[in-house]
């Protein structure tokens, strides 16, 4: 994969090759944000060794209350075309996750129903809808039978590389991916049957080169909506495309959230759906204890963090800061005091992001540094330890209670005990952690270095 390329003139390599913004105060441009949501989503498909075991519960909405509504334990229940079956098995799965359970028997009915269906990275989403996809084409039929939407290239590379490997026992089906840079002759006519690109290039080959016949596709899936209509003109285009379809094509249409802007979008582009929804965890701090540790100022907040180095590093810890610069300078110092620390910072390219990650799952290293952004969707069971450097904040400097929650949510996982340590260095941050405690009714506990101990307990 290419990565996404930063602009040149704004970045510099550091020591360890790492690229760095050369100004960091610069505010993140909307264009940045978006790049943002594909990185990470991209990021979550490299790192994601295998399915997560979600405990959140699927909420179906059908379209046809009357019709019974089934789910099924195992693929054969599917009655899937052997070879498919057969590459469903080669890729690891052995039953189905709770989102396929689900969505895949209303995919797969006869007649064809469409469906909206909120699930987040690494539930199978995209084998889901890829399996649908290769149970409907006709393998004799040279044309282009599926299209499926992806924000971005590299996106789109990652959902081919699922179709590829699932239709590995199926060599008659051929896929096209309709991206920049995929010139074709003019006048040509397309005979892979399966399409995935990115909304701009799909829409020239429907309309304007006419590689496609629109009206001859059966399946149109629109993956990751709400990174998709962040990005400037991919909705328009691809309600566009939506409309040069035939009135009985499928509409299958995914999203990790479902904002307002994404439900509007996808009622424009899916008529009368099936609707999977997740709803929302109750997430417990019952199980994490809190504390914090009364400073001065940053450099005073750095010395309390080296006391309790030694107690938190027997587990793995996770520091969060603020911005990329701060997560940088805190890198830069625990490493010069010799302590083998990872950083994880929004200027990396996506694939060296997946290899940090990579290695503090693996233990290879014990602690990593890192902001909001990057830490968005990373599950590392192994966590037994959140500090944060920073408190989180919004954009007016009033708490952040759902990343407060999201952090130290990452301890304390499955039963476990966990520990969250929390920095504060004036009024005003303590005035943050106040009102942190009231929003979740939560006392915590100022740390005294007689709690070292405890500390120890909790995380061996």
């Amino acid at each position: 994969l290419s990565g996404l390329h930063l602009k040149e003139e704004k970045t510099k390599p550091d020591a360890n090759g790492a690229v760095v913004k050369a100004d960091d105060n610069v505010e993140k441009t909307e264009d940045e944000e978006k790049e943002d949501r594909a990185a990470q989503s991209l990021l979550n498909k490299l790192i994601r060794s295998n399915l997560v075991d979600t405990t959140n519960q699927v909420e179906v909405l059908q379209r046809d209350p009357t019709s019974p509504l089934y789910s099924v334990k195992s693929f054969e229940e599917l009655r899937l075309k052997p070879q498919l079956l057969q590459g469903v098995y080669a890729m690891g799965f052995n039953r189905p996750s709770k989102i396929q359970e689900n969505a895949l028997p209303m995919m797969l009915a006869e007649p064809p129903q469409n469906l909206i269906a909120q699930s987040q990275s690494g539930t199978g989403k995209t084998a889901a809808f890829v399996l649908a996809m290769l149970s409907r084409v006709e393998p004799g039929n040279k044309y282009p039978q599926c299209l499926c939407l992806s924000p971005t290239y590299e996106l789109a590379l990652q959902t081919g590389k699922v179709i590829e490997q699932m239709g590995k026992f199926y060599p008659e089906l051929k896929l096209a991916y309709a991206v920049r840079g995929n010139k074709l002759e003019r006048g040509q006519k397309i005979s892979e049957q399966i399409v995935i690109g990115t909304p701009g290039t799909v829409l020239d080959w429907c309309s304007k080169l006419k590689f496609i016949d629109p009206k001859k596709i059966k399946v149109f899936v629109l993956d990751e909506a709400d990174v998709m209509i962040a990005t400037q003109g991919h909705q328009d285009q691809s309600i566009r495309i939506q409309r040069m379809l035939p009135r009985d094509c499928q509409m299958l249409l995914f999203s990790a959230t479902f904002e307002d802007s994404v439900w509007k979008f996808a009622q424009k582009v899916v008529p009368d759906p099936n609707i999977i929804k997740l709803k929302r965890e109750e997430e417990t701090l019952d199980t994490i204890k809190q504390y914090y540790v009364l400073c001065n100022n940053r450099d005073e907040k750095f010395q309390a963090l080296c006391n309790i180095y030694g107690a938190i590093t027997i587990a793995q810890a996770m520091i969060f800061c603020h911005t990329r610069k701060t997560a940088g300078w805190l890198a830069a110092e625990l490493s010069k005091e010799g302590h083998q620390v990872a950083l994880l910072s929004g200027e990396m390219m996506v694939e060296q992001r997946a290899a940090v990650i990579e290695r503090f799952r693996e233990g290879k290293e014990k602690v990593l540094v890192t902001t909001n952004v990057c830490a968005r969707g990373i599950d590392v069971e192994q966590v037994s330890v959140v500090i944060n450097f920073d408190l989180p904040v919004d954009k007016d400097g009033n708490p952040d209670n759902e990343t407060y929650l999201h952090r130290i949510g990452r301890t304390g996982r499955f039963g476990k005990r966990g520990l969250a340590i929390n920095m504060v260095d004036s009024k005003h941050s303590m005035n943050i952690l106040n009102r942190i405690q009231e929003h979740f009714n939560k006392k915590i506990n100022k740390l005294d270095t007689d709690d070292l101990d405890e500390i120890e307990k909790i995380t061996n």
